[in-house]
């Protein structure tokens, strides 16, 4: 079950009466934290039985879409080739999931739609693409054309616009769990690395194992797997991530768009890019069989994809880095409001400060505080994004500013239930409570005293400041000193 605003609030209300486009209200006032070491957890949505059968439907159709793959290249290529090839292409996947899962560290996506993607990618695009290219190859036979312009003319096409079409399907039915670029490229790229991998299995077995194994014997097959292996996985494997990636960034750009035109213009766009830089790949060995040139292949490589990758790379660490920043200007709105401190949003700014952060809830409350940070550095992610697309103005309908009213409410929740694991436990930090513009402390020897907040905060978090907790045990721990005397309780 989701909690529900707190009554009374208005906040709900009022982000309902938001104008579209225009800014959200102010966050609401923070509400008494939980009891300290209670168990915090990010709200779950409850899945209705219309959910279940379009789950059940996806589930059934990715399945058969395998099955009929399996099946296809079983027959192609055998038995022993269609292992040989499976081991081979399996091999990179595990190195190119790696790096979009560390691309995606601020705010990891939901496991069940990055398996959704890759997915999509292994089975349903391959297969769709598969059919396509055969019936375009026998057409072109048929008209008298080298079967060759299949690759040129029919396979870009058909290629990324069905590896494309699951994180389309995402974006157009869970378009709240897009953050922006950076998630169009991780969604983007593993349905890419898992059509890669199937096609990956078609060459190394049947090109490269079969052929070589039919006419000189296993060892000349697998002297060819190894080859092509080479060839077509350690120096050529980043193509297909990177074509996609053109598709990616378009939809990325449309999740975080509130105009239209960009919503329906960039993913179309960043698609049509990825068609006309897989169809150039496409070409160069073409023309470099065709004109016995081996310069055309090598000047295209080094002179057109190397940079275009390198770019890329470039581009998504950047993006990277923007996403870890995106706190710093969305969050001290809820330090004004009281939810949060400076030190807390400072160190959520970059992994390392992250991660010093983490080591410092171990320290401080061991095991479970360290799985309480990690929850609330992500929950803390969330609200920050949340925040931006409201001020952006992607909450168009009354029924999306109360689902952002009430998200922002859960989110909020989470965060004051995993801040009570660590709250207060330093013993090297003095008591104290934030009111959104000055530090109230306490210290040992009684006295009390209002500080300013540096103008570079320090991290990591040495203590977490919001409303006053009581003492986590029955015996406070060294450095609780309790609240400040006359400070009222929040409500």
């Amino acid at each position: 079950m989701r909690p529900e605003p707190a009554a009374g609030d208005g906040y709900a209300d009022r982000m309902a009466d938001t104008p579209p486009g225009g800014a959200p209200p102010s966050p609401p006032a923070p509400s008494a934290p939980p009891a300290p070491g209670a168990a915090p957890r990010m709200p779950l949505r409850r899945l209705g039985w219309r959910r279940i059968l379009v789950l059940a439907g996806v589930v059934l159709f990715i399945a058969a879409c395998a099955v009929f793959m399996v099946v296809t290249l079983g027959e192609s290529l055998g038995a022993q080739a269609l292992l040989i090839g499976l081991v081979a292409a399996i091999l990179p996947v595990p190195v190119l999931v790696a790096c979009f899962l560390w691309l995606d560290r601020y705010e990891p996506e939901p496991l069940p739609y990055l398996i959704f993607c890759f997915a999509w990618g292994a089975f349903v695009s391959t297969a769709a693409s598969l059919r396509v290219n055969e019936f375009a190859a026998g057409q072109f036979a048929d008209w008298g054309l080298p079967t060759a312009l299949t690759a040129v003319l029919v396979a870009p096409f058909i290629e990324e616009l069905t590896k494309a079409l699951g994180p389309i399907l995402l974006l157009i039915f869970r378009r709240r769990e897009w953050s922006g670029i950076t998630d169009g490229l991780v969604y983007c790229g593993l349905s890419a690395v898992g059509f890669a991998m199937v096609e990956n299995i078609l060459y190394l077995g049947g090109y490269g194992y079969a052929s070589g194994a039919e006419r000189f014997g296993p060892a000349t097959g697998a002297q060819q797997v190894i080859a092509i292996f080479i060839v077509r996985i350690l120096l050529f494997g980043f193509a297909h991530p990177l074509f996609t990636s053109m598709t990616g960034v378009g939809l990325g750009i449309a999740a975080r768009s509130a105009d239209r035109r960009v919503r329906v213009l960039a993913p179309i766009a960043g698609l049509l890019l990825a068609m006309m830089l897989h169809g150039t790949w496409n070409l160069l060995p073409t023309l470099t069989q065709a004109t016995g040139q081996l310069l055309i292949m090598l000047y295209g490589f080094f002179g057109l994809m190397v940079p275009i990758f390198f770019g890329m790379v470039g581009l998504a660490v950047w993006l990277r880095a923007w996403e870890g920043r995106l706190t710093e200007r969305r969050l001290p709105d809820y330090v004004r409001a009281g939810w949060l401190t400076p030190p807390e949003v400072a160190a959520l700014s970059s992994l390392g400060r992250r991660h010093a952060a983490r080591v410092w809830a171990r320290r401080v409350a061991g095991d479970a505080g360290v799985r309480a940070m990690r929850g609330y550095q992500f929950a803390a992610t969330r609200l920050a994004l949340l925040r931006d697309g409201s001020l952006r103005g992607l909450d168009r309908k009354a029924a999306d500013r109360e689902r952002t009213a009430r998200e922002e409410r859960e989110l909020l929740e989470a965060i004051g239930a995993y801040r009570s694991f660590f709250v207060g436990r330093d013993p090297q930090a003095p008591a104290g409570v934030w009111d959104g513009t000055r530090y109230h402390l306490r210290f040992p020897d009684g006295s009390q005293r209002a500080v300013d907040p540096p103008d570079e905060p320090v991290v990591p978090i040495p203590v977490v400041l919001g409303a006053p907790p009581p003492p986590p045990e029955a015996h406070p721990p060294p450095g609780w000193y309790g609240p400040p005397p006359g400070w009222p309780a929040r409500s």
